[in-house]
């Protein structure tokens, strides 16, 4: 991966050529997916995995108004949202699809006429130096993203290189022309979440600083050189948060082409030659180390001016990611609906070290990857469900690094603990769980990490299950379940790291450690300590043993749970759903429940208080549009209805997933929502990661091949494939009929023919 970028932007044009012999995915990707109402997603330019994720930044929403929570600030998770008419500039990080935020650093905005400092508001435009636009002139591609500003007459162009923005401004009109650099700008922004920002002007066409802020990563630091493509004839700054102190530096005017600026609300801007009408380019190379690696990234990665070269490379790259399936589905909207998950599922995690290798730990010291790539950006109570396990397939050295970016947080964690949502050489601690086990586990029962490395994972994996002051974790190991009187998400929590405690022991059992395999198999069957056999629910309880008086299953708040109700959180058992089956009444009655869930009505009042979840994201009661319940179609392979969950996942995939902005039924979640579309639409998904099975449903393509690391293919093929024919008579893999309702990963990376008899009719047994 290292200087990956790099090789792509020299290579030859005979290889470019050549490349093109292999189908042009990249076609089918649209940005534009996902970016209105809860999606969260966002257009933009950014290479596969990419430090850089280059995007339009629609408005400002400050986190707090008047001391209290601005509930209008969540739909800027991503900065971007499809319904706004104007932009305020264009930052070079983000995150696809989350529920919660930060970053929406280096923010960069061309403007014509007089120079303005303040945005203004999006009721009048021209107050500031925001802009209004049209979906009419703005396109968004893989790596490539262009949109007219209108109010100046700017054609605006990006791309991007793994640690480099590269944009083109072409300015239609005569007059005075800027650039302005806001570092006050950010995501879910705050007074005091910028503690400092530098800037240093380096000579007329560099410039070179960083900023530091604080807020879910308490302590985050993203250092950028900046280098226009043409001189700048003056500059300066305003900070509007100036110290009150100023020591002996005002004996300069620091306002105004002076070379340093300092401050903690910074916005610069750089005045170019009013009578060239020639683009102006500008690259801004970020580093999680220094300016000086900035600058070295910018040698590496994007070393001259071709704009086309570096969008030309950058598409190449996602094309050769995109093409690791080749996917054959009737319906075009499908075809997008695809690969545009598929890129969905590339953008994160995110590479987060120089081209040197050299990337900041979680000590906040400076650290050398040898021999990996260093990642970031592990949003795990989402990815690991299906993000992980899909990589796991189709990028198992990618994942292996990823695994390896996780246990060097380990090292250098003072708790000794592997992540729990990290970015950028911070713990966050935002959700609950310990879910980065289940994706070490499921590398290590697969095959994909092996040897020493393994077994120093298990430890790391063990040690972190055992640190008893980390959320209900003492409670959990004392009397096997977290009470409700000390934890507001008990329930979820018990549920959660009882799946964990089994991944842990799948892993220990791979390696042959029996001791740590008896004592986490042990602590996997603690969920059975929540269940109320009087309701037939996952129910809290206090630590006397006694359950909650007052308990309502289609409640989320003040119920023991998070993100979810018990009629969805009492399904969740991955790792044990024969035994929850029986427990719940046997598998008729378990049918029924399930049937009961889909058809139900979840009132608006069950959810108001999680602004996650949306009537887009649920059918019935059964709330796809967040993570806990992504199994849960398939939980009928258990019963004696199989069928059941080929009729509801081509139901889901239809309802939940189209090719349009508002497309999504809720966030993206860092790719896990693409990650399930993308294992559901094959025709197999993994309920319980570590298990090395996964469990067969309905696939949506009438064909696909998986290009397997290890050189075999894996061809997936749908008889008689339709809308209509969504229940499968049959399955064969290589010849055989395949007696079971799940698959196993050696059976999927042996490569072969997985064939799927597709009928109208429920009249067939796979």
């Amino acid at each position: 991966m290292r200087n990956l970028l790099a090789s792509i932007v020299l290579i030859s044009i005979a290889a470019i050529a050549n490349s093109q012999s292999r189908p042009n995915y990249v076609q089918y990707v649209n940005p534009l997916i996902g970016t209105r109402k809860m999606g969260h997603t966002y257009p933009g330019a950014t290479v596969p995995f990419g430090s850089v994720q280059l995007s339009p930044d629609t408005d400002e929403e400050p986190f707090l108004i008047g001391g209290k929570y601005n509930k209008e600030t969540y739909r800027y998770c991503a900065g971007y949202q499809f319904d706004d008419p104007t932009i305020v500039g264009f930052s070079h990080t983000h995150f696809s699809g989350t529920g919660h935020s930060d970053l929406g650093d280096i923010l960069i905005m061309p403007t014509q006429g007089v120079l303005q400092l303040e945005p203004g508001s999006a009721d009048d435009p021209k107050s500031g130096f925001r802009s209004a636009f049209s979906h009419g002139n703005e396109r968004a591609e893989a790596d490539y993203y262009r949109v007219k500003l209108e109010d100046d007459d700017i054609l605006a162009e990006m791309t991007a290189t793994t640690r480099v923005g590269f944009h083109r401004y072409t300015f239609n009109r005569t007059g005075p022309r800027h650039i302005v650099l806001d570092l006050k700008h950010g995501i879910y922004d705050y007074d005091g979440k910028n503690v400092r920002t530098f800037v240093r002007v380096e000579n007329d066409r560099t410039i070179t600083g960083f900023r530091e802020t604080t807020g879910w990563a308490r302590t985050r630091t993203v250092y950028f050189a900046l280098q226009f493509s043409k001189p700048f004839e003056s500059y300066g700054y305003k900070d509007f948060d100036p110290s009150p102190y100023r020591g002996f530096w005002r004996k300069f005017d620091q306002s105004k082409n002076f070379p340093e600026m300092i401050g903690k609300q910074v916005r610069a801007y750089f005045d170019f030659d009013s009578g060239n009408k020639d683009p102006i380019e500008v690259k801004v190379a970020l580093s999680p180390v220094s300016t000086a690696g900035a600058l070295a990234n910018i040698k590496s990665e994007a070393p001259g001016w071709d704009f086309e070269a570096i969008k030309r490379a950058g598409q190449k790259a996602w094309n050769d990611e995109l093409g690791k399936i080749d996917a054959k589905i009737d319906d075009p909207n499908e075809m997008v609906n695809f690969y545009t998950a598929m890129y969905h599922a590339f953008l994160s995690p995110t590479v987060y070290m120089d081209a040197d290798g050299q990337y900041k730990g979680l000590d906040q010291n400076n650290h050398r990857a040898a021999g990996f790539t260093n990642y970031t950006t592990f949003s795990l109570w989402d990815t690991y469900r299906a993000l992980h396990p899909f990589f796991n397939i189709v990028q198992p050295r990618r994942n292996r690094d990823m695994i390896r970016s996780m246990i060097g947080h380990y090292d250098q964690s003072v708790h000794k603990m592997l992540p729990v949502w990290s970015h950028y050489a911070n713990e966050n601690w935002c959700m609950i769980g310990y879910h980065s086990v289940s994706v070490v586990s499921d590398a290590i029962v697969s095959g994909n990490l092996t040897g020493p490395e393994a077994n120093k994972a298990l430890d790391a994996m063990a040690q972190t299950a055992r640190t008893k002051y980390y959320d209900g974790l003492g409670d959990y190991m004392r009397i096997g379940y977290v009470p409700v009187e000390n934890n507001g998400s008990s329930v979820s929590k018990t549920l959660e790291y009882a799946y964990d405690d089994y991944a842990i022991a799948q892993a220990a059992k791979k390696l042959g450690r029996k001791d740590v395999a008896d004592e986490f198999a042990k602590r996997a069957g603690n969920w059975r300590n929540v269940f109320d056999p009087s309701t037939g629910f996952m129910r809290p309880k206090s630590a006397d043993g006694k359950f909650l008086a007052e308990f309502d299953p289609m409640k989320t708040e003040g119920q023991g749970f998070i993100e979810g109700n018990s009629w969805n959180y009492s399904l969740y058992v991955p790792h044990d759903p024969a035994a929850m089956i029986k427990m719940m009444g046997g598998k008729s009655k378990f049918a029924a429940h399930l049937d009961e869930l889909f058809n139900m009505h979840l009132p608006d009042e069950f959810f108001a208080e999680t602004e996650d979840i949306t009537r887009e994201g649920i059918i019935g009661g059964y709330v796809h549009g967040n993570e806990p319940s992504h199994h849960v179609a398939y939980l009928y392979n258990w019963t004696d209805a199989p069928w059941k969950t080929q009729e509801r996942v081509r139901m889901i995939l239809k309802h939940q997933y189209k090719a349009a902005p508002d497309g999504l039924g809720g966030n993206d979640d860092c790719g896990q929502m693409s990650a399930w579309y993308l294992f559901t639409a094959l025709g197999f998904y993994p309920v319980a990661p570590g298990s090395g099975e996964y469990q067969l449903g309905s696939p949506a393509v009438s064909s696909a091949v998986i290009r397997l690391e290890n050189g075999r293919t894996l061809r997936i093929e749908a008889v008689n494939q339709s809308d209509k024919n969504v229940y499968v008579d049959r399955v064969e893999l290589n010849g055989k009929r395949v007696g079971r309702t799940f698959i196993t990963y050696p059976e999927i990376a042996g490569g072969g023919t997985l064939k799927f008899f597709m009928s109208s009719a429920v009249d067939g047994r796979q």
